[in-house]
């Protein structure tokens, strides 16, 4: 932690932001219960950044605070999780831990430009599609051919396509669809910072470079 380094709790102002915010981690850790999480507070907002093990993208669950804070620390996904206290509305900081690489190279936090707000129920069609769609492809595969070098080659086809008429590669709909973060109503938006594109939710969002983040497998689930 950058301010100070003894444990600290911290309470967040709508008591249901710690139930959503514990479901988050738990759908991350489902790719992978080895994960991390950063965790970035300068004020009244402390944002939680993942990346999703089968998803090249990295997704960010912002949550009001109800005093102002200050800190930036990695630890481990599954003890932040367990460290939530859903009926009071808090967490208590786990210890730091040595962060991956993508953890050193998070999305701007500011500069973003709008490219379009596609409507939710098409962006959720979307995210449905894809499973469906690889599903349907890797059923049709004899049972030789089912190798992880297949899968994650058809994934990459899928997942690389865009979201229609945004530059949006359905990775960052997919991620956003399986990490809960397109449950809530609200408007969504297409954003552009740089080589980032981002898909914001009322719930959080998710970011992808143009180039792609590479050294981890794409294949869904």
């Amino acid at each position: 932690m950058t301010a100070d380094a003894s444990p600290r709790t911290l309470s967040l102002a709508a008591a249901q932001d710690a139930g959503d915010l514990a479901a988050f981690l738990a759908r991350q850790l489902r790719w992978d219960r080895a994960a991390a999480a950063r965790l970035q507070a300068d004020g009244e907002v402390v944002a939680v950044f993942t990346r999703p093990a089968r998803f090249e993208v990295i997704a960010v669950r912002p949550c009001l605070l109800r005093a102002p804070a200050r800190l930036d620390v990695t630890v481990s996904a599954g003890e932040l999780a367990e460290a939530i206290d859903v009926e009071r509305g808090e967490f208590t900081v786990p210890g730091q831990v040595t962060g991956p690489a993508w953890a050193g190279l998070l999305p701007p936090r500011g500069g973003w430009r709008a490219l379009g707000e596609p409507a939710a129920e098409r962006v959720r069609e979307a995210a449905g599609a894809v499973v469906a769609e690889f599903r349907a492809r890797t059923e049709a595969l004899a049972a030789g051919e089912r190798t992880r070098a297949a899968l994650d080659a058809l994934a990459e086809e899928i997942w690389s396509r865009t979201l229609p008429g945004t530059p949006l590669p359905l990775r960052a709909v997919h991620a956003a669809h399986a990490l809960g973060l397109l449950r809530a109503a609200g408007p969504l938006a297409v954003l552009a910072c740089g080589s980032w594109l981002r898909l914001r939710t009322p719930l959080g969002s998710t970011a992808v470079r143009r180039a792609g983040l590479p050294g981890l497998s794409v294949t869904p689930r």
